[in-house]
């Protein structure tokens, strides 16, 4: 099965759904819709031109789109009805976009997707405020929705988007303080990492499955264990996304010069560089962590690290590592699901995580 295409394919939708909720431009009318009734008036031209505008800008540079066909692809395989829930998908594709422009920030990054980042286009305090509000937009779908959805499953869909909110910003703030070097980084172990990517990109990985069976009206086992397969593929994702950094070719799909290599002048503590500190000998050990905290982007010092991560198989390790956690959730699940098309759409979704090239 041919994923990229089934992500290409329901991509449009997906956007069109958004735009119910959050919609291009801002008028009168649909401004209303997400703040009630004016007391006094409205004008819809700071909505415009601080939140619509940069919000979509952002969102239509591209992504993939994979968190809410998770969801749909669960959904349907535990018997749910899509076309009930289709709008739910506004959670996980809004909350990653709004999450995407507030990393820029924090990182003080420069592109995102081959174009100058929000903060950069529309100001720091514009892209703040967006990033921030795309936490809360997306319960419209919630607000909306409430006798269609009925009072049991919102309420549960309400504490999990929550929970996962919260998680969300907890795995930020792992991955900040270690490259920013705030807290000890050359320590940090390899279940600490994974704890860190389990909350920073498994948790809405995570959020997309487990809301898809909570609206399939799954039981709570089923919902613990499908969540524990997307969040093994949000860090499968997260691996291989750490993968492509120093492995990716200037000028493929979204990489460009200055994304590869990136990581590393960042200072970021990925799987392959905690591998590697834990097998390196002194002198490699001791420059592979001088290298991360120069916080470097001189091209012969990101070479040397990336050579140190090669000459101890960290990248491979890394690789091997991904998919082996992938399958092993993926076998946790398999046999609570239906032998169908969904369940064959789920499994190439699973294997596709840890296998594509972008």
């Amino acid at each position: 099965m041919d994923i990229e295409k089934l992500l290409e394919e329901r991509s449009k939708r997906i956007d069109r759904i958004i735009e119910k909720y959050i919609p291009r431009k801002y008028d009168k009318k649909n401004i209303g819709f997400a703040l009630g009734p004016a007391r006094y008036s409205y004008d819809p031209h700071p909505a415009n031109a601080a939140i619509a505008k940069p919000f979509w800008d952002l969102l239509d540079r591209g992504g993939k789109r994979w968190r809410p066909v998770l969801f749909s692809i669960v959904c349907e395989a535990l018997g749910g009805d899509i076309n009930k829930y289709e709008d739910l998908v506004v959670l996980f594709e809004v909350v990653h976009t709004g999450s995407l422009i507030c990393d820029d920030v924090e990182d003080s990054s420069e592109i995102r997707r081959g174009k100058p980042c929000v903060h950069k286009l529309f100001g720091i305090d514009v892209a703040v405020n967006v990033g921030s509000a795309m936490y809360y937009l997306p319960l419209l779908v919630l607000l909306k929705n409430k006798e269609k959805y009925g009072e049991k499953k919102l309420l549960k869909i309400y504490e999990t988007y929550a929970q996962e909110l919260i998680n969300i910003h907890f795995g930020q703030a792992m991955d900040i303080a270690w490259h920013k070097g705030v807290a000890d980084a050359d320590t940090i172990t390899e279940s600490e990492y994974l704890q860190m990517c389990a909350y920073k990109t498994g948790t809405l990985a995570r959020l997309a499955a487990k809301i898809g069976a909570i609206a399939a009206g799954a039981d709570e086992k089923t919902i613990e264990k499908i969540g524990a397969l997307a969040e093994a593929i949000g860090i499968g994702f997260q691996i291989q996304d750490d993968i492509l950094n120093i492995t990716a070719t200037s000028g493929k799909n979204q990489f460009t010069a200055d994304y590869i290599g990136s990581d590393i002048s960042e200072g970021k503590r990925t799987l392959m560089i905690i591998h590697a500190l834990s097998k390196a000998n002194k002198k490699d050990r001791q420059m592979l962590i001088d290298i991360l905290n120069m916080h470097t982007a001189e091209k012969n010092n990101i070479k040397e690290a990336i050579e140190i991560l090669k000459k101890y198989d960290s990248i491979n390790y890394a690789k091997t590592f991904a998919r082996s956690l992938v399958l092993k959730a993926w076998k946790g699940i398999q046999h609570s699901l239906k032998d169908n098309s969904t369940k064959k759409e789920l499994e190439a979704f699973v294997m596709f995580a840890v296998e594509r090239g972008w």
